[in-house]
């Protein structure tokens, strides 16, 4: 079931699959909308409850126009769906978005699933000369070379064409800028995995950026119950590349946390 969800100060588009059991609630990442989840969502729907939504300004949700946190709106989700207990799985600027809601509600979080996961509170992990060449572009209003610019980043395990891979990334370029100046990034969250006891798995995709690989292998060894899973054939689009080692990831971790 599709729906709007009001959020402080705004609404997003989420969908529910509804069902019994501790859900799964699915977070992309900023490279992409929810339509990312669509190769995996048959698989994660058989037999349970799947929740997927829009971030502000993502898809089909409305730009934000105040302030917001990432965590705030995961929080106004999970209580519009009367979520006690959730899986979440998150992708990317998801996962930093999932670890984070994880570390505000951490008796409301059943297990977290983690794709090649962004983290709030990591040295290094931005890349300023990366973000001032995106803000060239953008200036310059050239879409087609933010597209082929992302594409080489974070899309390097597709074979081109990549259309599916181009038509995810183009559609999720705006949001970039719309949300920039609203949303306030959580609380550092890297320093505090220690405290995330619950069953955890994370995927690194050995095509992903070095400095995303090496945050990834060090937010596994700091979970305390965490699967590390390596795969030479995945980029920053795990879902795309690898889509039956996602569902089997979130199986299992489904399965524990259940």
């Amino acid at each position: 079931m599709e729906t709007m969800v009001r959020v402080e100060g705004g609404e997003v588009w989420a969908d529910d699959t509804g069902g019994e059991g501790v859900p799964l609630v699915l977070l992309h990442p900023g490279v992409a909308d929810s339509r990312v989840w669509e190769p995996v969502l048959p698989a994660l729907a058989e037999g349970r409850r799947v929740i997927r939504y829009d971030a502000r300004g993502f898809g089909r949700s409305p730009a934000p126009t105040v302030s917001y946190t990432a965590a705030g709106d995961l929080k106004a989700v999970l209580d519009h769906f009367e979520v006690g207990r959730a899986v979440l799985v998150g992708t990317s600027m998801g996962g930093a978005t999932a670890v984070s809601g994880a570390l505000n509600e951490p008796g409301r979080i059943a297990g977290l699933v983690l794709l090649v996961p962004g983290i709030t509170g990591y040295p290094d992990l931005e890349d300023k000369e990366l973000t001032a060449r995106i803000a060239e572009l953008a200036q310059a209003g050239d879409m087609d070379g933010l597209l082929d610019l992302s594409l080489r980043l974070w899309a390097a395990a597709g074979t081109p064409p990549d259309t599916e891979a181009a038509t995810l990334i183009r559609a999720a370029i705006p949001a970039w800028f719309t949300t920039y100046g609203h949303v306030t990034e959580d609380p550092p969250a890297f320093p505090r995995l220690g405290e995330l006891s619950m069953p955890s798995a994370l995927l690194l995709g050995e095509q992903d950026l070095p400095r995303t690989i090496r945050c990834n292998e060090e937010m596994a060894r700091a979970l305390p119950d965490c699967h590390l899973v390596r795969s030479a054939d995945c980029d920053h689009l795990p879902t795309l590349r690898v889509p039956g080692v996602v569902a089997e990831m979130v199986g299992e971790v489904w399965a524990r946390a259940s």
